[in-house]
């Protein structure tokens, strides 16, 4: 049975794995777990320190904190192999300026639910969603 401090030592272990793999660190990158039912949810969040928006990054669920990062750090080392990427362009209700986004996502639908995740639909104006040339 691991201690209380060894399950905080290995989560923040883990967490700067994820943050030096993805090349994003401190404010740029927050990690919000929330209780579902006897489940935990892990919304990995970036913030675009341009136009100091934020999108989800990606989700995963597990049975504790451990499990959920080490389900993350797995997700951050393949997503490239397995998902798609797509550009969006968009303009916030209350701004005059376009901004481009990008997006790994499975199809455009989970690109937009990245580009509006924790945002009333209405804030944000889609222009386009383009399905960006394999590499």
């Amino acid at each position: 049975m691991e201690s209380t401090t060894d399950v905080h030592v290995e989560s923040v272990r883990i967490q700067k794995q994820i943050e030096n793999h993805l090349g994003i660190s401190g404010s740029s990158l927050l990690f919000e777990f929330r209780q579902l039912d006897n489940k935990l949810r892990l919304d990995l969040i970036t913030v675009n320190p341009r136009h100091q928006q934020s999108f989800l990054f990606h989700s995963e669920v597990g049975y504790d904190r451990l499990d959920v990062l080490r389900k993350m750090l797995e997700y951050v080392t393949s997503y490239r192999d397995m998902e798609s990427s797509y550009t969006v362009q968009w303009m916030s209700r209350d701004e005059k300026e376009l901004n481009t986004s990008y997006f790994r996502a499975r199809n455009m639908y989970e690109a937009l639910d990245k580009l509006y995740f924790g945002r009333d639909i209405n804030t944000i104006t889609v222009f386009s969603v383009v399905l960006n040339p394999v590499s």
